[in-house]
C-alpha cells in the first residue's frame, strides 16, 4: 500500500520522537507484541507495568496504520447502542459490556494525565441526525442509555443546533460532554514514549513475517516469548489468515484545510462532530483552528487521484462558504471492518489478538491492550466480556470477502440517499 500519511496534518506537527532500531539477532521476553498503534502500545505499556519483559514489533514506524490517521474523535461506546446491546445480550452481560466500553474514556484520559501525554485533548461530541428519522431513534437510545445505564448526555433540539454547529441542515443530535477530540498521532507517540519509560523495547521497521509456536519470526531474528499479542488490525491476516477473515478494510479520507479565520462560527462549541448516515461525514477542529473533515469511503484499495477533491466534495455539503478553502494536507488510510462492526477479541493457545474495532476505536483501544495485559497475567474475566461477543468471518474466503462485503456497504451506503 502506498504511504498516504505522507501529507498527513499529525506527521507534520507531530511531537519529536527519535526512531527506534530495527530488530535482529534472537532475543527471548515474556511479551512479544506485534504492532505499535493504540492497541499494541497500550497493551506493551501495561505489561511492562506489571513487572514483564515486553519487546514491541511495528513492521513500519510508530503510529503508521489507523492510529496514526484516524479523524481523532473520541466517541464513548461501541457501534451498537446500549438499547441493542440490552436487547441483544440481557442486563448481565449489557452491564458489563457497559462499564468496559463506557469506562473506556475514564481510560483513554487518565493514560493521557499520568504519562503527560501533550495531544491536544478536548471535551466534546456530537452525533449529528441527517434524516428526522434518524433524530427520533438517537432520542430514544440517548434517553435508554441514561434511564437504564446512567450515562447522561444532551439532546439538542434541531433549532439549537447552532450552539454547536452551524451548517449540514441537521435534524437535531445527540452532545456528549464526555467525549471529544484529540491528535490521534500525538496519543500514539505519549503512549510510545510511556512505553519505553516503562521499560519496553520497541523495534520499528521491524515486520514479524511469521508466528511459530512461542517465536515471532522477522527477516533479521527471531523473538522467543511466552504470550504473544496480535494487535495487526488490518493486517493480521499477514500473520494469521484465519483472523484476517474476520475483517475487511474500508479506506477512510481525511483533509486538513488551512487555518479558518471563523473557525468558532462553524462549530461554536469546539465539539467533533459525526453524523447519522451510514457512510458518515466527521469533522472537527484542530487546535490551531484547522477544519479537520473526513468523508466518504472506498471499497478499494487504491486512492483516489486527488484526496482532497475526493473529501472537498462532502465538505461542501455541510459547510457550504468553504468551497474554495485553502486545503494544506490531504491523507487516508484503512479501518479494520467486522461482520457485525463489533470488535473481534480472543484467544489461540499463547497468541492473544484484539482488532476489528470498525471506526469506533479511538477509545476502546486503550482498553483492549490493558485487557490482553489482564489476560497475559492470567485475569480473563474483563477480557472475555469482549472475547465473547459473538463473531463470524466474512463470507467468501480469502478471494471473495471483500467484494461481497463490499455489495453489503454499497447497499446500506444508497440508503443514505433514499
Amino acid at each position: 500500500m502506498p504511504d498516504q500519511l505522507a501529507n498527513s496534518y499529525y506527521r507534520a506537527t507531530a511531537n519529536v520522537w527519535e526512531r527506534r532500531l530495527a530488530f535482529s539477532g534472537d532475543e527471548s521476553f515474556d511479551v512479544a507484541v506485534i504492532g505499535g498503534g493504540f492497541t499494541g502500545l497500550s497493551a506493551a505499556l501495561a505489561c511492562a507495568e506489571k513487572g514483564l519483559k515486553v519487546a514491541l514489533f511495528e513492521a513500519h514506524s510508530i503510529g503508521f496504520g489507523a492510529s496514526g490517521r484516524n479523524g481523532g474523535q473520541l466517541i464513548p461506546g461501541l457501534r451498537w447502542s446500549m438499547r441493542e446491546i440490552d436487547e441483544e445480550f440481557g442486563r448481565e452481560r449489557a452491564q458489563a459490556i457497559y462499564d468496559l466500553a463506557y469506562g473506556a474514556v475514564e481510560r483513554v484520559k487518565s493514560r493521557i494525565a499520568k504519562d503527560g501525554i501533550q495531544c491536544d485533548l478536548k471535551a466534546g461530541h456530537l452525533e449529528a441526525a441527517f434524516k428526522p428519522d434518524h433524530y427520533r431513534a438517537m432520542q430514544r437510545d440517548a434517553e435508554y442509555l441514561a434511564k437504564e445505564f446512567g450515562w447522561e448526555s444532551e439532546i439538542v433540539d434541531p433549532k439549537d443546533m447552532g450552539r454547536h454547529i452551524n451548517g449540514g441542515g441537521y435534524h437535531g443530535g445527540i452532545y456528549d460532554r464526555q467525549g471529544g477530540h484529540f491528535h490521534p498521532l500525538n496519543y500514539t507517540l505519549g503512549l510510545a514514549k510511556a512505553a519505553l519509560d516503562a521499560g519496553v523495547v520497541i523495534f520499528e521497521h521491524s515486520p514479524v513475517l511469521k508466528i511459530a509456536g512461542n517465536q515471532a519470526c522477522t527477516a533479521n531474528g527471531i523473538a522467543t516469548a511466552q504470550s504473544i499479542l496480535l494487535a495487526a488490525d488490518n493486517w493480521m491476516g499477514d500473520l494469521d489468515r484465519a483472523l484476517g477473515g474476520y475483517t475487511v478494510p474500508i479506506m477512510n479520507y481525511n483533509i486538513a484545510t488551512a487555518p479558518l479565520p471563523d473557525a468558532d462560527s462553524l462549530l461554536p462549541s469546539d465539539a467533533a462532530v459525526a453524523d447519522s448516515r451510514f457512510v458518515l461525514n466527521y469533522f472537527r477542529l484542530s487546535a490551531d483552528k484547522r477544519l479537520i473533515f473526513g468523508g466518504g469511503e472506498k471499497y478499494v484499495q487504491s486512492p483516489p487521484a486527488d484526496i482532497a477533491a475526493f473529501v472537498r466534495k462532502h465538505i461542501v455539503d455541510v459547510f457550504p462558504s468553504l468551497a474554495e478553502t485553502p486545503i494544506d494536507y490531504a491523507w487516508g488510510g484503512a479501518v479494520g471492518v467486522t461482520m457485525n462492526r463489533l470488535p473481534h477479541m480472543g484467544r489461540k493457545g499463547n497468541v492473544f489478538f484484539a482488532h476489528g474495532f470498525s471506526g469506533h476505536g479511538a477509545l476502546v483501544t486503550t482498553l483492549a491492550g490493558e485487557l490482553l495485559a489482564e489476560a497475559v497475567t492470567g485475569t480473563m474475566e474483563r477480557f472475555d466480556v469482549f472475547a465473547n461477543l459473538p463473531q463470524q468471518p466474512f463470507p467468501g474466503g480469502r478471494l471473495f470477502a471483500r467484494p461481497l462485503a463490499t455489495l453489503g456497504l454499497l447497499w446500506y451506503a444508497l440508503r443514505d440517499r433514499l
